[in-house]
């Protein structure tokens, strides 16, 4: 029997992020004998890397920002003859460069994933839009995670809905799971008084998370009501390159004493067990892998009304939604889930059932498996 058919995965940078854990997990739950995999960096990759379990993933790393683009063409155009792919899957904005010389070396199967979109399309940027455009005949197929990426990709794009997937992303509800982990394993001594209420956020530091207005939320929460500063904590988790600014605003609002800037972590899971109230206050979200994540984990979200959010999070069922830059609304929401434990419990357990129901891992590979399979040339596939 022939080698199973090559799926080719065009991505940024493999490395902490939504996107990639989605890979990864994609890559690690397809059956060997369904589908091989190889990752194109177009930048380069980390040791995340190692997550991918099976040996047989070949990784590379361009680095595009030390290429001309001719030559970035000229390198793709090589691995794609290389290869020999049946399908390339490129995904975001900078995978889309891997399009046109993967045409070129006789992909037939072209597939684009959107996941997102960056700070310049939230001003609807006119140049990112029209380089959507000139890509879009090169692609077979466009896969969104969520409706409002569909919407985006037909409204924005003009991508006809008839060659669009919307497939949400999967999260391992047997990893996240809501059993409680000593806070003393996790949190720093200050958060492990009894009675206390850990209010977290999980995600890269950077401006389109903007985790400044959770910081100010959360001082004003505290302005309005002095009581909760003996049991109230807030804790930040990752990094990335509004730390600084983040820092300056914890000491500025005189939150020092309650706020945890954890850092990047490799314990996420364990984490999650320690937080009451998840809070995501993003300027734009495709599907948050960290909102799945903490409703796996059985707690309430208060997430920004932005993008996805509001696929994952039922208003007053398992959490709320807020208007997006509107503080004193996510205070306001901070404080009411602060004060009431058995609304947090509540809305917890509705989070984990909407996980089991609707955003499990196998949901998400047969997903994907669906629109493979439909695209991979005939004669090639295997049987499952």
């Amino acid at each position: 029997m022939s080698d199973p058919p090559l799926i080719l995965h065009a991505i940024h940078h493999l490395a902490t992020g939504g996107l990639e854990n989605g890979l990864v997990n994609l890559i690690n739950r397809i059956a060997p004998d369904r589908y091989r995999h190889c990752v194109l960096c177009i930048e380069d990759y980390s040791d995340f890397r190692n997550r991918i379990e099976r040996p047989d993933v070949e990784v590379i790393a361009l680095r595009r920002s030390t290429l001309s683009r001719i030559e970035l063409y000229r390198r793709i155009h090589s691995i794609c003859r290389r290869l020999r792919p049946a399908i390339l899957h490129s995904r975001n904005l900078s995978g889309l460069d891997a399009l046109p010389p993967a045409l070129v070396a006789g992909v037939k199967a072209r597939i684009h994933g959107t996941h997102g979109i960056d700070m310049d399309e939230l001003a609807d940027n006119a140049k990112l839009r029209v380089v959507r455009r000139l890509h879009d005949p090169l692609i077979a197929h466009h896969v969104s995670v969520s409706k409002d990426l569909a919407r985006f990709l037909v409204e924005r794009v003009g991508v006809s809905p008839s060659r669009i997937t919307q497939i949400y992303n999967g999260v391992d509800a047997s990893k996240f799971a809501p059993a409680r982990a000593a806070a003393s394993d996790v949190l720093p001594e200050r958060f492990r008084g009894e009675g206390q209420v850990v209010v977290g956020t999980v995600g890269r530091l950077q401006p389109i998370k903007n985790q400044l207005a959770l910081v100010r939320a959360f001082a004003s929460m505290l302005r309005q009501a002095p009581n909760l500063r003996a049991r109230a904590r807030l804790a930040l988790i990752g990094d990335g390159p509004t730390r600084a600014e983040l820092d300056d605003c914890v000491r500025g609002e005189g939150l020092g004493d309650v706020t945890w800037l954890a850092g990047a972590r490799d314990d996420v899971d364990h984490v999650y067990r320690c937080i009451d109230v998840f809070v995501l206050p993003s300027l734009r979200e495709g599907i948050s892998n960290t909102i799945l994540e903490a409703m796996a984990s059985a707690l309430p979200i208060i997430a920004t009304d932005v993008g996805g959010n509001a696929e994952l999070v039922a208003d007053g069922e398992n959490g709320c939604l807020v208007p997006l830059s509107d503080e004193r609304a996510l205070s306001n929401a901070l404080l009411r889930y602060a004060s009431d434990r058995e609304l947090r419990e509540r809305q917890g357990r509705a989070s984990r059932q909407l996980v089991l129901e609707r955003f499990s891992l196998d949901a998400m590979v047969n997903g994907y498996l669906r629109v493979y399979d439909a695209y991979a040339p005939r004669g090639t596939r295997v049987s499952p």
